[in-house]
């Protein structure tokens, strides 16, 4: 699997390489097919702002968004099944998680893996879709060991 985590922050303070673990771990308990490519990029909440605005229609930033590949991802023999991206805007979580009494890394965490639930077909339009998607969110939380 390959999972390419890119900053468009400078400089980026976080540990980019825990999110690549993270991201790891999600695809693996979704089974995704080894040859899969998933993106993850970091950026501020300008640019999630503005992204926000021109794929939701949606003024101001929100915390995740994920963009999956046309349906269906077609993969010539040989090359990656491209997954998609997810796009995480931290300050946008450090506020989420100060306001729900959190911290910040946990906050980070929900949020990748939700994001990547989305390329996997979960979403949270009606409240049992949300019931389903959050309760596997939780496991696959509680099955991650981050490397201390």
């Amino acid at each position: 699997m390959l999972v390419r985590v890119t900053s468009h922050r400078d400089p980026e303070p976080l540990a980019l390489d825990a999110f690549e673990r993270l991201a790891r771990h999600v695809l693996t308990m979704e089974s995704a097919p080894e040859e899969s490519e998933l993106s993850i990029a970091i950026v501020d909440v300008e640019e999630m702002a503005r992204l926000n605005e021109q794929y939701r229609g949606i003024e101001g930033p929100t915390d995740v968004l994920s963009f999956g590949c046309d349906d269906p991802c077609l993969a010539t023999e040989g090359e990656p099944i491209v997954l998609g991206d997810v796009i995480i805007a931290p300050e946008v979580a450090e506020r989420q998680a100060q306001e729900l009494g959190v911290t910040v890394e946990s906050e980070l965490n929900l949020l990748l893996v939700h994001g990547i639930l989305h390329l996997f077909g979960y979403d949270h339009e009606s409240d049992e879709d949300a019931a389903v998607m959050q309760a596997r969110e939780r496991a696959v939380l509680d099955a991650y060991a981050p490397e201390p």
